[in-house]
């Protein structure tokens, strides 16, 4: 087994442990006092971080129902401490990827759901809004501020400078140039569809808010370690400011002839 995974075995076993509390009988130690010695303060603060981080684990996991029964894996841990363990390496490997991708698939499937849910209610308020338009595709927009009449608006090709801040629906930020205090470009053929659609309608100037649906935006995927759930609805506020000159063509290599 690799260490990282031994590891996560351990410490998973460890914040059973910590929290395997019977209400008529506690049949594992807890200590009264804290230690005073060195070296078993430093016993007890490893498992002290060991427990809290499996403990973070294991309620996450209770969270998308994928409950595990605590006695069970304190057993394995003590077993495997006496070197009985009842299953082999491979089979412990195993197992643990299993239930790694399970949890992976409940997660994705309760957190998508409600994130649909929401963003649905959202979008649905949203377009009842006068001036709100919704193209073939879904994606909702209005316009905040116009620019200067006659300016350029980008192909899908281009690089163009914004500034922008995008939130979920329920006002969370996640993303923001404004924050930064500094505008953002980028090709505008390489970011999430609802972008590449949405940007191309607005000329140098404008101002605009997207709603964008998931299926144009990230999809299933969680994104920035759980910022943007699954299935989430996104919206962004952007500003147009530039349309960049694109890079020119690289020339080929010329033969010289002797």
């Amino acid at each position: 087994m690799s260490y990282l995974k031994k590891t996560f075995a351990i410490s998973l076993v460890a914040l059973a442990i910590a929290g395997c509390t019977q209400e008529k009988q506690e049949p594992y130690p807890v200590t009264e006092q804290a230690p005073t010695e060195e070296q078993a303060k430093m016993a007890y603060a490893l498992g002290a971080s060991v427990g809290t981080f499996v403990g973070s684990n294991l309620d996450e996991q209770d969270k998308m129902d994928l409950v595990l029964d605590r006695n069970q894996v304190i057993a394995g841990f003590v077993d495997s401490l006496k070197d009985q363990s009842k299953l082999t390496e491979e089979e412990t490997e195993q197992l643990l990827t299993t239930m790694q991708q399970q949890y992976t698939e409940m997660k994705t499937s309760k957190l998508g759901a409600e994130s649909q849910a929401e963003g649905e209610a959202y979008l649905a308020e949203f377009v009842a809004k006068d001036g709100v338009v919704v193209t073939e595709s879904g994606l909702a927009y209005e316009v905040i501020e116009e620019g200067e009449e006659g300016g350029e608006q980008p192909a899908a090709d281009d690089i163009v400078e914004v500034h922008y801040e995008g939130t979920l629906v329920d006002g969370t930020v996640f993303d923001s140039s404004i924050e930064r205090g500094e505008p953002a470009v980028f090709p505008l053929n390489r970011v999430i569809p609802g972008w590449t659609e949405g940007v191309q309608l607005m000329s140098v100037g404008d101002k605009y808010r997207f709603v964008i649906p998931p299926e144009l935006a990230y999809g299933d995927r969680e994104v920035g370690g759980g910022t943007i759930p699954p299935r989430s609805t996104l919206i962004f506020e952007v500003e147009l400011i530039d349309v960049k000159d694109k890079p020119a063509e690289p020339q080929a290599d010329v033969e010289v002839q002797g």
